[in-house]
């Protein structure tokens, strides 16, 4: 006879139990749906461990409710090795995308106990899909000395992405001033990124993986911690750092990186030692990138670090496309015409011509940082999130051309821009 071990939580326990046994498949645990995987990890440790790595061990299926929590390489690689076919079922907290990148078969609901049964009998439990690798997006977000709103940009971005049903990560890739998890109230006793960098070395790290050392945010986006210390800089390397995002390409659709704002490569030219370099996981994120985001923030003093620091950005990653961001704008301080005056500016000093805009929305913003949650969640109609919105559908990820906007024409002035005096 068949023997199966029910890793279940919700009260439908008992009811899949019952049907199996009147479909010839005796049950011969029923456990909480966390167990198996905390007792192959060795966290579920003591007598009672051992008994359940032995029922389970020792059975033909394993029915697990399928939840981040309740599956991981440990608990896969036991079943494989003692032949254990694990059957999937999915509940209302569940993510059927597990799944598939556990290699396992499409799960059946978890509220059909008849169902499950009658599948099991008649051999009918879908196949594992074929895996078809993913071809996702590197985004970098990079931005001058001076705080110009990298991360929040980055967040932002990432739920936006997010909003259209791509499954999106976000990556912690600063080494000066890591802040992701404290923006968005996460743990960050573990630092995902620099695990996954350590596994990317040794050619170990897989998409399960990310999914097991990542933070899901919500709304799609998993989140990949940064450093808790920023002494650890040794541990992001540039090989370690482009391999593990190699990696996440197969992860996701998206990959946002909040990278830190230097670019110098100045370690490298006084020592010919082929030492740690503290800049070399912002240097390899903004190559590895298909597009950098590149923040500014909208006051003259902002704009001179971007200007000076555009130059250097282009150096480093040649052809890859570059969004200009100008965070924060707001009248007070760059005079009659905020935009115009960046504009002119930008054109004058870099050559760019396509400037996106985020207005000053302290209100919003603070409500985010309180709340340790994105802007979107918390004021999903500020005009901050119309900004990001705006962004996203005509820079980052539009879904059809846009027609450029026509220029009116302007009046001639003898001096333009925010750097008129000083020019």
């Amino acid at each position: 006879m068949t023997t199966a071990v029910v890793a279940v939580d919700a009260a439908a326990a008992s009811d899949i139990a019952l049907a199996l046994d009147r479909g010839g498949v005796h049950a011969v645990a029923a456990v909480s749906a966390s167990a198996p995987a905390a007792a192959a990890a060795d966290a579920l440790l003591g007598e009672e461990g051992r008994q359940l790595l032995a029922a389970v061990t020792g059975a033909d299926l394993l029915l697990l409710e399928l939840r981040r929590d309740t599956i991981g390489p440990a608990l896969v690689s036991l079943c494989d090795r003692h032949g254990v076919r694990i059957v999937p079922l999915l509940g209302d907290a569940g993510d059927d995308r597990l799944a598939g990148l556990y290699g396992l078969a499409g799960p059946l609901p978890l509220a059909d106990a008849p169902g499950i049964a009658a599948a099991l009998a008649a051999g009918d439990v879908p196949a594992p899909a074929p895996a078809v690798p993913r071809s996702g997006r590197v985004i970098a977000v990079w931005g001058p000395t001076g705080a110009p709103g990298r991360s929040t940009v980055a967040v932002e971005l990432a739920v936006e992405l997010a909003r259209d049903g791509r499954r999106v990560g976000l990556v912690d890739a600063d080494t000066h001033a890591p802040s992701l998890a404290l923006a968005l109230g996460i743990a960050d006793e573990g630092p995902g990124f620099a695990a996954a960098c350590r596994q990317a070395e040794h050619d170990t790290l897989t998409p399960a993986e990310l999914s097991r050392v990542s933070v899901a945010l919500g709304r799609g986006v998993e989140v990949l911690t940064g450093l808790n210390r920023p002494g650890r800089w040794p541990e992001l390397s540039d090989q370690r750092v482009t391999a593990a995002l190699g990696v996440c390409r197969t992860w996701t659709d998206e990959t946002v990186v909040d990278v830190a704002a230097s670019l110098e490569r100045d370690e490298e030219i006084v020592s010919d030692l082929a030492g740690p370099r503290r800049n070399a996981a912002t240097l390899a994120a903004v190559r590895e990138a298909d597009l950098v985001v590149a923040v500014a923030s909208a006051d003259p003093v902002g704009i001179a670090r971007f200007v000076r620091g555009h130059a250097e950005l282009r150096a480093t990653i040649g052809a890859t496309p570059v969004v200009v961001v100008v965070n924060r704008l707001r009248g007070g301080v760059l005079g009659v015409d905020p935009r115009g005056q960046v504009r002119a500016t930008l054109e004058r000093f870099c050559g760019i011509r396509e400037v996106w805009f985020l207005p000053h929305d302290q209100k919003a913003a603070d409500a985010a940082m309180l709340a340790a949650r994105p802007v979107l969640d918390v004021a999903g109609r500020s005009a901050l999130s119309a900004g990001v919105r705006r962004l996203v559908g005509e820079a980052v990820a539009p879904s059809a051309p846009v027609a450029p906007a026509t220029s009116r024409p302007r009046r001639a002035r003898s001096g333009r821009g925010v750097f008129a005096r000083t020019a």
